[in-house]
């Protein structure tokens, strides 16, 4: 296999987790159990991200419309999460991975946002990957609350309408202060984006796998990071700007 160049990673890697259930489904097994074996997939990501030097890895964990699906899988998706949480944080620890979380958060059960809001209190301080995990999330409804929000900073005069530019309104966004995506992979060969970072992934590059989630593996995702540093991103440039900046 092609080595790496790590000078070539993404600043910020944004991951799809998709097709869990669709690999217990092949296995005859409840749902319930590929989110389970989902996690061991989370668990090498983070930790060969972690390893790589990849700043940022941000984890669309649970979208707006997963609320709609049956709730005894919706109640063993939170419990796993409260699982992963508490079990992963040691690690978190020991690789001063710093844990954040971006969608709306008050809608998840009390004791999943307890031991969210402790984990990130716990790790704060840690200068090494920020693992941000996209929770209750949909980038349509985090573009209405950023819309919201700086709405009323012009109501108070915080803000001038004629001031507002890419960055004031990004600062608005979930991920304020977190650099854009370079990089999206999406599981299970679906062709979409899912309503997930809609404004922060403008010029991401986008990889899918047909691999389901459950199944990533280390080589996958260098696989998946070998493609990208094959691309050339422009930017709205063409391929003689970009060569001539070199």
């Amino acid at each position: 296999m092609e080595k790496l160049n790590k000078d070539k990673l993404p600043t910020h890697l944004a991951i799809i987790m998709d097709g869990n259930g669709r690999w217990a489904q092949k296995r005859l097994l409840n749902r319930v159990v590929g989110h389970e074996k989902g996690i061991d997939a989370v668990r090498r990501v983070v930790r060969l991200s972690r390893e790589l030097g990849i700043k940022y890895l941000t984890l669309y964990a649970f979208s707006n419309e997963n609320w709609n699906r049956p709730s005894i899988e919706v109640s063993a998706l939170m419990r796993i999460l409260n699982k992963y949480l508490l079990k992963e944080l040691p690690e978190m620890m020991e690789n001063s991975i710093r844990l954040s979380a971006i969608g709306r958060l008050d809608l998840l059960p009390s004791s999943a946002q307890k031991t969210l809001q402790r984990c990130i209190k716990k790790t704060e301080n840690n200068k090494g990957m920020t693992l941000n995990l996209a929770l209750s999330y949909g980038g349509r409804t985090e573009i209405i609350d950023a819309v919201r929000r700086l709405a009323g900073d012009l109501d108070k005069g915080k803000v001038d309408a004629e001031d507002i530019t890419e960055e004031i309104f990004s600062s608005y966004l979930y991920t304020a202060g977190m650099p854009d995506p370079d990089f999206l992979i999406r599981t299970s060969g679906e062709m979409r984006v899912s309503n997930f970072l809609l404004w922060q992934i403008a010029y991401a590059e986008i990889y899918v796998t047909d691999t389901l989630w459950p199944d990533f593996s280390n080589e996958d995702l260098i696989t998946a990071l070998l493609d990208f540093q094959k691309r050339e991103r422009r930017f709205g440039l063409t391929g003689t700007q970009i060569a001539k900046r070199r």
